[in-house]
């Protein structure tokens, strides 16, 4: 096998997938260059060129790039490194789906990008389309300690299995589908269109299945479908619950095509009967799995080498860089379940930098601190940040030097300087509102540490459309950018929750529509109200329990417009 493959990631990919990839990128240089020749329509092409993760955007194409579960090593992350700087401005964006997008690159290099892309075994298939998307998972699975299993190799047996799927190529609408092994929710199960969660291992793996998650005009967290499925029918269900959706699902209207609409109408129970019966002609049949099956997928698979996890016995530094230290790791290292490693979030957030934006020299230098500090392991999480898995506890003082000369150890996870946001008005062609200014603005409200640690727990999110890309609604405060009588505006959801130490709940909306210069104050209103009214140790979100979202929202709406300070817009790279 070539170099390329010699550094550690989770599923290697074989020379079979570099072949299969690379000719893919070839096709689509083909099918560019007929369309130029006018031998192929926009119309026609556009299929062909969502089929690879390239869109036509408000300010020129982007290509999106699949991040499958959202595993990377450091060999793929330079190569993302390079394609950014050789083929768009030097920086990149990583989305809430474990995805990697650049948003200034030209069509006619979209099949070199893929090109060398494929090298790594990096591509755009399943990543835009009305196609089953691309397979994500929690960001930890596998290092988890309260995980019952790695649900990794069975996303892997479904990517595997999807990718070229006939069936799956001209679904009704886009299908999103995840995997996690652990009751602590971190891959956002209840919001997708299928979801499968571990509930069994012993005597045999099972999952319990959701269907009709999602958020967007019409948010729906996913009803259970089935309370337990048998790890080897993972694929003969997926196909059920498709075929149902492919011939059912609406195409003559593109807001009521998803199947979370579907389920919806027909009822979770009607639903079930209509699967149960397709899947009683498909599970004994040639896609039921077998312990064989799982055994090749998992000898595709690298581990680090956990036998040299080392605990941290003292911090060799003290005085202000040994506070500086605690503080995050209080905040930005996280509990591991194997003896003397850690792992390790890098927020990509803060004022001046857009929420999961990245340069081509930060995604090089943190590549190198992979193979210095993680043997080689990257992850991507949905919260648009960088997880180092698998960081020896002992190597914990100088991985926070290493990030800290990065300006990338700022101690913020979990809080507000957390803020996940979608690229909005600023790049999305969809977008009724720019994201990234209201991001920047509450980013330099907040950015002093204290402030942060003071408000406490907060999950912020802003999408600048109903598509909902910045999940907005399962934020603790969302913010939500709408379109009224042409002017940009802004709604204020309370409420919602992602799944993650407690159940999942959507926000609602509360108080009036805020201007573009109205919402930050708005926001800042919100909180104050919180910090001036908490109970000692309570969370924003209990406050807002116990308290009431109309509270909150009447002291949002004491702003004015006249001394609302309006956002900065220096936020996200140019």
């Amino acid at each position: 096998m070539a170099d390329t493959y010699l550094l550690p990631t989770m599923y290697q990919p074989s020379e079979f997938d570099v072949a299969r990839l690379t000719e893919r990128a070839e096709q689509l240089s083909r099918q560019i260059s007929r369309n130029k020749a006018g031998f192929l329509s926009d119309d026609q092409l556009r299929p062909l060129r969502l089929q690879n993760g390239l869109y036509i955007q408000r300010k020129a194409p982007m290509l999106r790039i699949a991040i499958a579960y959202g595993m990377l090593n450091s060999r793929q992350l330079r190569t993302l490194g390079q394609v950014a700087r050789q083929y768009d401005r030097g920086y990149g964006h990583l989305t809430t789906r474990q995805n990697f997008q650049l948003n200034w690159i030209s069509v006619d290099d979209t099949p070199k990008a893929l090109h060398d892309l494929a090298q790594v075994g990096l591509h755009g298939v399943q990543s835009s389309g009305n196609c089953l998307r691309n397979i994500t998972s929690d960001v930890r699975a596998g290092i988890a300690p309260e995980e019952l299993l790695d649900p990794r190799p069975y996303a892997e047996l479904l990517r595997q299995w999807s990718t070229f799927h006939p069936e799956f190529t001209f679904l009704p609408r886009k299908f999103k589908v995840t995997l996690t092994g652990t009751p602590e929710d971190r891959a956002l199960v209840q919001i997708h269109d299928l979801a499968f969660e571990v509930v069994a291992v012993e005597p045999v793996v099972a999952f319990r299945v959701r269907v009709g998650g999602g958020l967007g005009r019409t948010p729906i967290l996913g009803p259970v479908v089935r309370e337990r499925l048998e790890w080897f029918d993972l694929l003969t269900y997926t196909h059920a619950v498709m075929r149902v959706y492919n011939e059912l699902g609406r195409r003559d209207n593109l807001t009521k095509a998803r199947i979370k609409i579907m389920v919806r109408t027909l009822g979770i129970d009607a639903f079930r009967d209509m699967v149960e019966a397709e899947w009683a002609a498909l599970k004994d049949g040639p896609q039921k799995l077998s312990q064989e099956d799982l055994a090749r997928i998992q000898a595709s698979f690298v581990e680090p080498d956990w036998s040299q996890g080392q605990p941290l016995d003292r911090v060799p530094f003290d005085g202000a860089e040994r506070r500086a230290f605690e503080r995050w790791r209080e905040r930005n290292v996280l509990p591991h379940r194997q003896p003397g490693y850690a792992a390790v979030l890098v927020p990509l957030k803060g004022a001046g930098r857009a929420p999961g934006d990245f340069t081509s020299e930060e995604m090089e230098a943190l590549a190198a601190v992979s193979d210095t500090f993680s043997q080689g392991f990257v992850r991507v999480s949905h919260t648009q940040d960088i997880l180092f898995p698998a960081v020896r506890e002992s190597d914990l003082p100088e991985i926070f030097r290493a990030l800290g000369r990065l300006s990338l150890a700022r101690p913020v996870g979990g809080l507000i300087g957390d803020m996940v946001a979608c690229p909005g008005g600023d790049y999305c062609a969809l977008a009724n509102a720019r994201s990234l200014p209201i991001a920047e603005e509450i980013a330099r409200r907040y950015e002093s540490l204290d402030a942060q640690e003071t408000i406490g727990p907060l999950d912020f999110r802003i999408s600048g459309c109903m598509n909902s890309c910045g999940h907005h609604h399962v934020g603790h405060i969302g913010i939500l950018g709408v379109d009224k009588d042409g002017a940009a505006f802004y709604q204020l959801l309370l409420g919602g929750h992602s799944g993650h130490g407690a159940p999942a709940a959507l926000g609602t909306i509360v108080g009036r529509a805020f201007s573009e210069n109205e919402i930050a104050d708005a926001v800042e209103q919100v909180l104050d109200t919180y910090l001036e009214s908490r109970l000692p140790a309570e969370t924003f979100r209990d406050a807002v329990a116990r308290l009431g979202k109309e509270t909150f929202a009447a002291a949002a709406d004491q702003i004015r417009t006249e001394t609302a300070k309006p956002p900065r817009v220096t936020g996200g790279q140019a």
